[in-house]
């Protein structure tokens, strides 16, 4: 008699997935032999190491080698990607939270056609919605995907919810670190919360203001000595991007190096990162195409 209710129990989680997946398959496009939206979370275990610049620049590079790019500022207590990039968005992602508006209406273009969400300070944490707030999210955002390549989500430092929440839904997680002592300390300990509470076990890293790659080599070596010591995870080394003066002199002119400055040192290593991403292939995920939503889903259903 158990092992029957425990099969009708499968067999009712098994329909109601089947149901809500033909609900949002309703409205998709036909589906094609290409693989889905490759989504990206960055992420550091301290501020300061540069991660919103690399968001945009990568983002930038990336469309250079005719990818279709969008980024999601996901630093919901501490938004600055449309500062950095010298826009003033009229909507955020807190008018898609509240219902007001929908993704698409709140995109706007960024520079090399990349395409931005972007966020406002201090909008409730995504944790905290309600079931049916957190459906539409997530179903409305999946279903802007289908217009781009890849998604690139510039979350917030340290290991807040919404950190976590954007980093274990992502396919893959670039830790970024740079060579001072507190941040490799705080991006092991990133990396050790995300595996021992979330089950994450690959990571790929990003060493920036590095002084040359010597330095950016024992940063990893570091990092992965003591992960393969005290942690059950791969760490895979994505590169290195140069302390760059050009950088500042960007910033100060809200612009992106990698467009302002297209021969400098920091640009060429941006470059040189997107080219490594475009090589590679992302890992596959419960749901097919429908990469954001999906994962989320399942894994709620499912605990």
């Amino acid at each position: 008699m158990k092992e029957k209710k425990t099969s009708n129990k499968v067999i009712s989680l098994t329909n109601r997935i089947s149901d809500k997946k033909s609900w949002v398959n309703h409205k998709r496009k036909p589906e094609s032999s290409e693989t889905g939206t490759r989504v990206i979370a960055i992420t550091s275990g301290k501020g300061g190491v540069g991660k919103t610049n690399i968001v945009a620049n990568l983002g930038y590079s990336l469309s250079a080698l005719g990818k279709k790019v969008l980024i999601m500022d996901a630093d919901l207590g501490l938004a600055n990607l449309d500062v950095l990039l010298g826009l003033a968005p009229k909507y955020n992602l807190s008018h898609v939270i509240t219902g007001e508006k929908t993704f698409s209406e709140i995109t706007v273009k960024g520079p090399g056609d990349i395409s931005i969400l972007p966020a406002s300070s201090g909008i409730q944490e995504l944790t905290r919605l309600t079931r049916e707030q957190g459906i539409r999210f997530l179903t409305e955002l999946d279903s802007l995907l289908e217009s781009y390549d890849i998604l690139l989500i510039d979350t917030a430092a340290g290991i807040s919810s919404n950190v976590i929440y954007f980093s274990t839904t992502a396919q893959e997680i670039i830790v970024v670190v740079s060579p001072e002592p507190t941040s490799i300390t705080d991006g092991y300990a990133l990396m050790k919360v995300l595996s021992l509470k979330y089950l994450q076990k690959n990571f790929k890293l990003l060493v920036n203001l590095a002084s040359d790659r010597e330095e950016a080599d024992d940063v990893y070596r570091q990092l992965d000595l003591v992960s393969d010591r005290f942690l059950d995870i791969k760490i895979e080394f994505m590169g290195f991007v140069l302390h760059d003066k050009q950088v500042g002199k960007s910033v100060r002119r809200q612009k992106i190096v990698s467009e302002l400055f297209p021969g400098a040192d920091a640009s060429k290593c941006f470059d040189a990162l997107a080219k490594r991403i475009c090589r590679t292939t992302a890992p596959e995920l419960p749901g097919g195409k429908t990469n954001f939503f999906w994962k989320f889903f399942l894994r709620n259903e499912l605990d």
